[in-house]
């Protein structure tokens, strides 16, 4: 009987320590978008790196404009209903210039939601009645 729960036990612990090593896949824009190579990388080498873009804009005479975005959150600002005061998501997002099926232009940008807040903070921006 002993033996039995001992078993049971390492098999517990075992699926425990097995589904940790479980993850989602995670997208690195910064590090992904840096792989691009200006006039040389095609279309296609900004599907296999960055995948489908969020967003296509198409521009006159074969200029295309894709548009890649990701927002981060830790742990605490996950939380419902507590997590937005807590902390701010991270943006980023990459924009890639496409002409003719190259690259001719890879943009990155990254922000916080509270990096315009620093304008509530200056009492001469308010407006008098």
């Amino acid at each position: 009987m002993a033996f039995n729960l001992r078993i049971m036990l390492f098999l517990l612990a075992a699926v425990f320590v097995l589904s940790g090593c479980y993850n989602k896949p995670v997208r690195h824009l910064a590090s992904d978008a840096a792989l691009l190579k200006i006039g040389e990388s095609s279309s296609e080498d900004v599907l296999i790196y960055l995948g489908d873009p969020d967003e296509q804009k198409s521009l006159a005479d074969g200029v295309e404009k894709w548009l890649y975005k990701k927002k981060d959150m830790n742990f605490f600002e996950r939380i419902p209903y507590a997590g937005k005061y807590i902390g701010a998501p991270e943006y980023s997002q990459v924009v890639v210039t496409i002409a003719n099926g190259i690259v001719t232009g890879v943009t990155f940008y990254q922000s916080d939601e509270d990096d315009l807040d620093w304008a509530d903070d200056y009492s001469w921006q308010e407006k008098k009645k």
